[in-house]
């Protein structure tokens, strides 16, 4: 069974409704992909928008594609910057979090709820997970060796067709572990 994978450290970011990327950026606006990442069909884009909240303000990258619903990425010091509560959460699960507001180029809008700092998780083909002796929704450590080392509690399995092996963590967890992006980390359930 294997038990190795790697891992990412995920930096600020907001995903974009349809909706609110066209009061953003204009109508029938569209996302310009700036490059690849691993999880298919997801991708950096080339803009950037500024969010604000009470106590200060950011600029962040989009990420696509488009979403049904706006979601903010942050880090626990960067909720305590813009003033906003840091509310850990798997991503989509929204339902009362802060909001604050988004200013694009062409518009702003102003978000009831959406900010999250993305709780840590890993993503798996379901094949992989056969592999790893997991499934969709499983609840897994993972240790981290080296100079920094530590071990991870908490971690979601994240399995489905369109995911691909890794483990992403944002960059606090991953600063504080003294890891780098591709660094091979262990499941120890």
């Amino acid at each position: 069974m294997k038990t190795k994978l790697p891992i990412a450290m995920s930096n600020k970011h907001i995903h974009l409704s349809k909706e609110d990327l066209e009061v953003l950026f204009g109508e029938g606006y569209e996302l310009t992909k700036k490059k690849d990442l691993v999880q298919p069909g997801q991708f950096a884009a080339e803009e950037r928008v500024e969010i604000v909240g009470p106590k200060g303000s950011l600029k962040v990258r989009v990420l696509g594609p488009v979403r049904k619903n706006t979601q903010i990425e942050v880090s626990v010091t960067d909720a305590f910057s813009l003033g906003v509560e840091s509310v850990i959460r798997n991503s989509g699960d929204i339902e009362g979090t802060p909001g604050l507001k988004v200013v694009g180029p062409k518009g702003e809008v102003e978000l009831d709820k959406g900010v999250i700092v993305a709780a840590r998780h890993i993503h798996m083909h379901t094949d992989e997970a056969k592999e790893y002796g997991v499934k969709d929704g499983d609840i897994v450590s993972v240790k981290i060796d080296g100079i920094r080392g530590l071990t991870f509690h908490n971690v979601l399995v994240r399995s489905g067709e369109g995911h691909k092996l890794e483990m992403h963590v944002d960059m606090e967890e991953g600063n504080a572990a003294g890891v780098k992006n591709g660094d091979l980390v262990e499941i120890i359930k």
